[in-house]
C-alpha cells in the first residue's frame, strides 16, 4: 500500500513538472506572438534599432541578439579554458589532498548567487579593467564575458570531470601497455574517450550563460546597440527583459516585444538542452553504459 502510494505521489510529482513547462510555453507563445504580427518577423528578428518607447516605437532584437552572442562567446572561451582544464587536472594530476579541496572549491562557485558576481564585476572587475585597459567604460561585453566565463566554470568542469571518471581504467592501462606516455594517454585517449561527456559540459554551460539575467544587466553596460568591439557597452537579451519589464504597460506591443525575447530564448535554451542529451546519450552508448 505504501509502495502505491509512493509511486503515484513520485508519478505526480513528475508530471507537474511536465505541467509547468507546458504553462510557461503556452503563457510565452500567448503573449509573444502578438508582436510578430504586428511588427512582422523578419523586422523583430533583424532590425537595428531597439527603441521601444519612441514615437513611434523601434523593436528591432538584432542589437539584443548580437550582445548575447558576443557575451556568450566570450564567457564560452573563458570558461572551456578553465573549466576542462580545471577537470583535467583534478581527475588527472591532482594528488589526494589537492583534489579534495579545489573539487568542493569549485563546486561552491556554483552556489554563490549571480547578483553577487553582479556587484563583483561591477565593483572590482570592471574598474580594474577600464585601467588596465585604458578603455571609455569598464562595463562592456568584454567584462560580462570575463563575469559569466566564470559562472560557467563549476558546470564545465563538475560534468567534464564525471566524463573523465566515465572513461574505463583499462583504456589508460591499455595505452600504457603499448608504450605511450602520460601525457600521450591523457591526450589521445582518455579526453578523446570522453569527449562527447565534455562536449555536453560544454553545451550546458553555455545554456546557462545564455539565460543569466542579473550578472549582465549589471556589467555589460546596457546599450542597445550591435556591438563592433568587446569593449564597446552592450545589453544581451536577458537584460533588456529585467530592465524593462518593469516599465512596460501591460498588454502594451512593448509588454509583447519582451514576452517575445523571453519565447526566443526558451527556443535557445531548449535547442542547447536536446543537444546535450544527444551527446550526452552518445556518450552512454560508446562507453556501453547505457540500459
Amino acid at each position: 500500500m505504501k509502495e502505491k502510494i509512493y509511486r503515484q505521489l513520485f508519478a505526480l510529482l513528475a508530471f507537474a513538472s511536465v505541467l509547468f513547462l507546458v504553462g510557461i510555453s503556452i503563457t510565452l507563445f500567448v503573449e509573444g506572438l502578438p508582436v510578430f504580427m504586428e511588427v512582422g518577423v523578419f523586422d523583430f528578428l533583424f532590425g537595428k534599432l531597439w527603441y521601444p518607447t519612441s514615437d513611434p516605437p523601434d523593436f528591432g532584437i538584432l542589437p539584443l541578439i548580437m550582445a548575447t552572442v558576443w557575451v556568450t562567446g566570450g564567457a564560452l572561451v573563458i570558461g572551456i579554458v578553465l573549466g576542462v582544464g580545471s577537470a583535467i587536472y583534478i581527475h588527472e594530476m591532482a594528488g589526494r589532498t589537492q583534489r579534495a579541496i579545489l573539487k568542493p572549491t569549485v563546486e561552491i562557485l556554483a552556489a554563490i548567487p549571480s547578483i553577487v558576481y553582479g556587484f563583483f564585476g561591477m565593483v572590482l572587475v570592471a574598474p580594474f579593467l577600464q585601467r588596465l585597459l585604458d578603455i571609455p567604460v569598464g562595463l562592456c561585453a568584454f567584462t560580462g564575458s570575463l563575469v559569466l566565463g566564470i559562472m560557467t566554470v563549476p558546470t564545465i568542469c563538475s560534468i567534464s570531470e564525471d566524463a573523465l571518471s566515465y572513461v574505463p581504467h583499462s583504456f589508460r592501462e591499455a595505452s600504457l601497455a603499448v608504450g605511450a606516455n602520460r601525457w600521450q594517454t591523457l591526450t589521445q585517449v582518455v579526453i578523446p574517450a570522453a569527449g562527447s561527456g565534455i562536449s555536453t559540459a560544454i553545451i550546458l554551460g553555455m545554456s546557462r550563460a545564455v539565460g543569466e539575467t542579473m550578472t549582465v544587466l549589471m556589467v555589460c553596460g546596457g546599450a542597445a546597440m550591435v556591438p563592433t568591439s568587446f569593449f564597446q557597452p552592450v545589453r544581451p537579451m536577458t537584460a533588456a527583459i529585467a530592465a524593462e519589464m518593469g516599465e512596460a504597460v501591460v498588454g502594451g506591443l512593448h509588454f509583447h516585444a519582451l514576452f517575445a525575447i523571453g519565447l526566443i530564448l526558451f527556443f535557445i535554451t531548449l535547442l542547447f538542452n536536446v543537444v546535450a542529451e544527444m551527446v550526452s546519450r552518445r556518450f552512454r552508448l560508446k562507453l556501453g553504459l547505457a540500459g
